[in-house]
């Protein structure tokens, strides 16, 4: 029987949110993170199984007291427009993106480099200070505030990318329209239409076209799962990034081997909003945490077998000896975990005759909803009324940023392997932190940590901040997540692993 060779084609991607914008410095989700990684290439980038590898940077080397970075430019790199990619468009790059008045709602994630949170905070404004320096055309030097471990995988991150500094000042915010842009990844952007997908096409500037077998992806936004899986059933897709939890049994029965359900490194929970009453407090937060029976959300309620969570860091995260630290009540029979927060919150004056009323919010998708109505459920029998609203994704976060919210639904995948990524979350003064948990002790010592050289003694100043959110509830893990791709079998070079990181230039597709 002839068999279909691989050739040139379109990859149709079910993306999930809706891409707010094409400028690195704006984004926020893993539905963007998906476009971005495609179109731009930062000094380093991810190999198929999202280890890093070189990118824009053909090699480095690092100073001997880990603070000095010196990247070499591959040769000929050029922009999408065949101009060349310099090391001074980094440079631009990364101090655009600590501006202040530019508000990148990531800018912390480069904080490592030295005076970039001084500068992002507006303690220190002058720019030059800032640890990125061009040496020449081909030569760039970051200098970090401390040694960071985790660096280079931080440098794979979108907030890492370069921007063309010629058509950024030529065309000001204008320049991530297409028509505009210019970008230095496998692909570029030749359609975009908000709401409905963005198209990408080979960049035939870039280093190693030749090795791409995929023509272009098309990133469609469909946020509704269960039409994803019909017409992803009816050959509209190549690839679900989710699907409905309820259908993975189906799957596996009817399309062997098309789910791929693995651990990766993210965490599922509900955000508290402790800035305002009944949840600055820290006896109602403990109650409603107990209550939330987690070993019955994965295989129960979703069907996919995601793992309880009663830590903040999920386990397996590099840097962190003898893994993350618990919830002090992990253990207790599920029974006694409820007859105690029934009397915390009696404690405080909720109950039967005074219930405590919240509003939970998610944003649209049939998995957030089972969950929550689940949690709803569990709440219950501590005389906890809960009024769900949903939303779609982007308004649901603009809310959580706002403080307009008691309980949230939010989801954090690792940008890079490390702790900190996880437990910055809930430090004072980041943008993420939607709780507005604010604790002087547990800033300390991440402040500590992040100049503490030997990895063991920085994992214990870690571990102690993680136990004092933990103590005082900040938020309410729930689950570790699994990936849940689908993909179809004409699909090759598909590699699962820990971030779901999966660029189209690793993929081919026969027909």
């Amino acid at each position: 029987m002839a068999m279909g060779s691989a050739h040139a084609a379109t990859l149709n991607v079910q993306n999930g949110g809706d891409v707010t914008s094409l400028d690195p410095q704006q984004m926020s989700g893993d539905w963007e993170n998906r476009v971005a990684g495609d179109i731009f290439e930062g000094l380093v980038t991810e190999d198929a199984k999202a280890h890093p590898i070189p990118g824009m940077a053909e090699s480095w080397t690092v100073s001997d007291d880990g603070l000095v970075y010196t990247f070499k430019l591959r040769d000929g790199v050029k922009w999408s427009d065949g101009e060349p990619v310099k090391a001074s468009d980094f440079v631009f790059a990364f101090q655009r993106l600590m501006d202040p008045k530019r508000a990148a709602k990531y800018a912390y994630l480069q904080y490592p480099i030295k005076n970039a949170q001084a500068i992002n905070k507006g303690k220190l404004d002058d720019m030059s200070q800032l640890g990125v320096k061009a040496l020449d055309d081909k030569t760039l030097q970051i200098t970090l505030e401390n040694p960071t471990p985790f660096y280079l995988g931080a440098l794979t991150h979108y907030t890492a990318y370069p921007l063309p500094e010629h058509v950024v000042k030529a065309k000001g915010d204008a320049w991530v329209q297409v028509g505009n842009i210019v970008t230095n990844g496998p692909y570029k952007p030749v359609e975009w239409v908000p709401g409905s997908y963005v198209l990408t096409e080979k960049n035939p500037n870039w280093y190693d076209t030749a090795s791409l077998k995929i023509d272009g992806t098309k990133f469609f936004t469909l946020e509704d799962l269960p039409a994803g899986l019909r017409r992803y059933r009816a050959g509209e897709f190549d690839i679900l990034t989710q699907f409905p939890g309820d259908q993975y049994k189906w799957l596996q029965e009817n399309m062997p081997g098309q789910a791929h359900v693995t651990p990766f490194a993210g965490l599922y929970y509900y955000v508290l909003n402790s800035s305002k009453p009944p949840l600055d407090n820290a006896n109602v937060r403990k109650a409603l945490s107990m209550a939330v029976v987690r070993e019955a959300i994965g295989p129960q309620i979703l069907g996919t077998g995601e793992l309880p969570a009663y830590s903040w860091v999920p386990p397996g995260i590099a840097n962190y000896e003898g893994g993350p630290a618990y919830v002090e009540w992990k253990d207790m029979p599920q029974g006694q975990k409820i007859a105690e927060a029934k009397k915390l919150l009696e404690a405080e004056g909720y109950g039967p005759s005074k219930p405590l009323k919240l509003q939970l919010r998610y944003n649209t998708d049939e998995n957030h909803k089972r969950v929550a109505v689940a949690i709803a459920s569990m709440w219950k029998p501590l005389g906890v009324e809960v009024e769900l609203v949903n939303s779609e994704v982007k308004v649901h976060y603009a809310d959580l940023r706002a403080g307009e919210f008691q309980v949230g639904r939010a989801g954090w995948l690792a940008d890079y392997d490390d702790p900190t990524n996880f437990l910055d979350l809930l430090k004072g003064g980041i943008e993420m932190n939607y709780g507005k948990w604010k604790n002087a002790e547990y800033d300390k010592l991440l402040d500590q940590a992040q100049t503490t050289l030997d990895l063991k003694a920085r994992a214990g100043l870690l571990k102690q901040a993680e136990t004092i959110a933990l103590k005082d509830t900040a938020a309410i893990p729930i689950y570790y997540y699994v990936t849940k791709n689908v993909v179809s079998p004409k699909i090759s070079g598909f590699e699962d692993n820990v971030k779901d990181i999966h660029r189209t230039r690793w993929l081919s597709k026969a027909e």
